[in-house]
């Protein structure tokens, strides 16, 4: 029996193979293979500011590392420096956006007068002279405690940057809590220095206290 078949059918059936062929492609294997040049750009940028290139004398291997360094500091100043001028005035906004919160919430200390917001307080400190003898008392522990110890670190000592032997609770002890909370210390105190620099802008500008909105 002879067969026959018209030349729609072939037509038909050749549009078919085709078709099954495009198909069984996927978009990966179709894609077109990174260069290497844009791999290396990739590599090359900030992961903070993906639009800046990467810091070159910035490790990765530091605690709390974003590639963040868009004035290019850590290839004019020394590391540990910066790390421990980091540290310390991440420690004391901590303590500021405490106190300053603390204070307008109304939490005072034995014999504070009460009545007075946070920015009051430090305008009257500022008049009556409280607040240079607080700056006295804070240069005399910097200048006994805090200077001696980077001039330690800086000539070559073993000393990390910010480290005081303080942790009476012993939470470092172990060597992966203490890689967390190193960690933890420096988000907690970047956020602190952000916020403690809102707050006393909004409470000057509104009059208001916590939470320093008009």
């Amino acid at each position: 029996r002879l067969n026959f078949r018209s030349p729609a059918d072939d037509s038909f059936r050749m549009f078919a193979s085709l078709l099954t062929s495009a198909l069984a492609f996927n978009g990966a294997a179709c894609a077109p293979a990174p260069t290497r040049s844009s791999v290396t750009m990739a590599a090359g940028k900030s992961a903070a500011v993906p639009f800046l290139a990467k810091p070159d004398n910035l490790p990765e291997s530091m605690a709390g590392y974003a590639g963040f360094d868009p004035l290019g500091l850590s290839s004019s100043f020394d590391l540990k420096w910066l790390r421990e001028a980091e540290l310390k005035h991440s420690r004391l906004a901590m303590l500021a956006t405490v106190g300053f919160v603390a204070t307008d919430l109304g939490m005072l200390a034995p014999g504070a007068p009460a009545g007075f917001s946070s920015i009051a307080a430090h305008d009257m400190a500022v008049d009556k002279g409280a607040m240079f003898v607080l700056l006295f008392a804070a240069s005399v522990i910097e200048i006994c405690a805090g200077v001696p110890a980077v001039e330690q670190m800086m000539k070559g000592g073993d000393r990390a940057p910010g480290d005081f032997s303080f942790d009476p609770l012993g939470f470092s002890k172990a060597e992966p809590a203490a890689k967390k909370l190193a960690v933890n210390e420096l988000k907690n105190g970047r956020l602190a220095m952000l916020a403690f620099s809102g707050m006393i802008t909004q409470s000057v500008l509104t009059g208001h206290g916590f939470p320093y909105m008009s």
